[in-house]
């Protein structure tokens, strides 16, 4: 069985632009060397917009060296980047960008969500690329909820979407230059599960709402982060209440995470 190695609390929230009150799990500056690839996951909302005629967000801003994945959850956002691709994600959509040699993007509310307000919630998880892909083309995958699997976990304890990696037989449509999954959960109240995971992978679970006791003795609240050893087979998971969130592991990169923007 993995062993933790930590249970981090995040930090009071802060607005990134107008349009995204975040909590930050963790970041590069912390939990590089047990995380990497993973370098970043931002956890905005839920946060309750009143209807308006301004949209709100962050303009245009440049990126390069990795990649941000952003899940929405409820409420729509509307990306566009310098290569000319962009859209609209919405609950349950996943928009995969590789930013590779560079490339300047803005995040807004859509116009519609704009429009009529309401709850907006979503992640945005950054991802390291290789040295070797550093330089990449820039690029961009719509990766829309029809598309991303959905699998019941066993004994009914929930489901899992498949987002990225592979989770026993079913494989996930995003693209990665690492290997990696990312799983996004919902947990029934009182029940539990173990799961398999790769000897040698650096595993993470962010818990966003309800409460999960991991490997039967330390539980995990709303906006925590639990980091686990890369030794070991399996985790072992009992949500308390329903409870959702993030399960990330990874094949460590060994090469520093410098700074990046």
């Amino acid at each position: 069985m993995k062993q933790i190695t930590g249970v981090y609390t995040a930090p009071r929230p802060h607005w990134v632009g107008d349009g995204f009150p975040v909590r930050s799990l963790f970041s590069y500056q912390s939990h590089a060397q047990q995380l990497s690839p993973f370098l970043l996951l931002d956890y905005a909302g839920p946060h309750t917009f009143t209807p308006g005629n301004e949209k709100r967000g962050v303009g245009e801003h440049p990126h390069r060296g990795f990649e941000t994945v952003t899940i929405v959850y409820s409420g729509e956002v509307e990306h566009r980047d310098s290569t000319g691709r962009g859209g609209v994600i919405g609950p349950g959509d996943v928009q995969w960008m590789t930013a590779g040699a560079g490339i300047l993007h803005e995040e807004f509310h859509s116009d519609a969500f704009t429009r009529r307000g309401g709850e907006l919630e979503m992640v945005q998880l950054w991802v390291n690329l290789p040295m070797k892909d550093k330089m990449t083309t820039p690029g961009y995958q719509s990766i829309t909820h029809d598309v991303i699997p959905t699998v019941t976990l066993p004994d009914d304890a929930g489901v899992v979407r498949v987002i990225a990696g592979r989770y026993e037989e079913t494989k996930g449509p995003a693209h990665t230059f690492s290997p990696l999954n990312v799983w996004d959960m919902r947990l029934q109240r009182n029940r539990q599960l173990t799961l398999a995971q790769p000897e040698g992978w650096s595993t993470a679970l962010v818990v966003l709402k309800g409460n999960i006791t991991v490997n039967g003795t330390t539980p995990v609240n709303e906006a925590q982060l639990v980091v686990l050893s890369q030794q070991g087979k399996t985790l072992h998971l009992e949500a308390s209440s329903d409870a959702s969130g993030l399960l990330l592991s990874l094949s460590h990169i060994a090469e520093p995470a410098r700074r990046a923007r």
